[in-house]
C-alpha cells in the first residue's frame, strides 16, 4: 500500500543539522554556568521545541535563564552554521523522486530556521506551505499535535501518512498520531547507528532505514 503522504522531521532527517545544534546549545548554556556536553544535548533536549527544552533548562539551573539567552544562543548558532551546513545524504534525490506524492515537513524548530535553511538547500519548493513547526505551542512532540496538524494541512488521513523520523522522541509523536514510522538512522550525529536503531524499535517505529536509498513508498 502506497502511503497517501509523507510527513518528514526536519532536523536529523531533511537537514543534517543535529550536531551544529546540540553543539551550540552546549555552548550556550555552559557560558551561563550549567556545565553541559554536546553528548547532554543529544540526551535530554534532541526532538523537543524551544518551550519543553527551556522547562527542562530551568529545572536543572534552578531558576529562570537569563532574559537575552534565546537571543545570545540564536546570535552562535548563525556562527556555527555559518559554513558546512547541508542536507541530509540522499535526502535531496529523495524528494526529486517522490513526484506527486504530498509531503509535508512536521519539526520543533522555528518557521523562520526551517525556511532559511529549505532555501539554503534549493529544497523549499517541494514543500510549498506544508511546513508545519511546534515552536510556541503548549504540546510539542511526542505529543501527537504537529503530525495530526501536517495531514490535516495536507487533506489526508493520519493513518494513511507515512512519517520519517530520527528521534524516539518524534517517533512518539508519530506513531501516537496513528501513522506509519520510519526510525531514520542516516544523520551525522548518530554513530552508532544500531544502538539509535534500538532506541527506535524500542518506541514502535514499523520500519528502521539507515539511508535514504533503503526508504521505499509502498508500506
Amino acid at each position: 500500500m502506497t502511503p497517501a503522504a509523507i510527513i518528514f522531521d526536519f532536523d536529523g532527517v531533511v537537514a543534517d543539522s543535529e550536531v551544529r545544534a546540540n553543539k551550540t546549545l552546549a555552548e550556550s548554556l555552559t557560558a551561563i554556568g550549567l556545565p553541559t556536553s554536546y553528548e547532554d544535548c543529544l540526551r535530554d533536549y534532541c526532538g523537543h521545541n524551544w518551550q519543553e527544552t527551556e522547562r527542562r533548562i530551568t529545572l536543572r539551573l534552578g531558576g529562570p535563564l537569563p532574559s537575552d539567552f534565546r537571543e545570545r544562543h540564536r546570535e552562535r548558532a548563525i556562527r556555527m552554521f555559518a559554513e558546512g551546513f547541508a542536507p541530509v545524504p540522499g535526502a535531496p534525490a529523495f524528494l526529486d523522486a517522490l513526484g506527486t506524492t504530498p509531503r509535508a515537513i512536521a519539526s520543533s524548530s522555528s518557521p523562520a530556521y526551517i525556511a532559511s535553511s529549505l532555501d539554503r538547500f534549493g529544497l523549499a519548493h517541494h514543500f510549498g506551505g506544508h511546513v508545519y513547526s511546534a515552536d510556541g505551542w503548549g504540546r510539542g512532540k511526542p505529543f501527537p499535535d504537529i503530525y495530526l496538524a501536517a495531514a490535516k494541512g495536507l487533506g489526508v488521513d493520519p493513518a494513511a501518512c507515512l512519517a520519517i523520523e530520527d528521534s524516539p522522541i518524534g517517533a512518539r509523536a508519530a506513531l501516537a498520531a496513528g501513522m506509519t514510522v520510519i526510525g531514520f538512522c542516516g544523520a551525522g550525529h548518530i554513530v552508532d547507528r544500531a544502538a539509535h536503531g534500538d532506541k527506535l524499535r524500542d518506541v514502535g517505529v514499523h520500519r528502521l532505514a539507515f539511508a535514504f536509498e533503503e526508504i521505499s513508498i509502498a508500506a
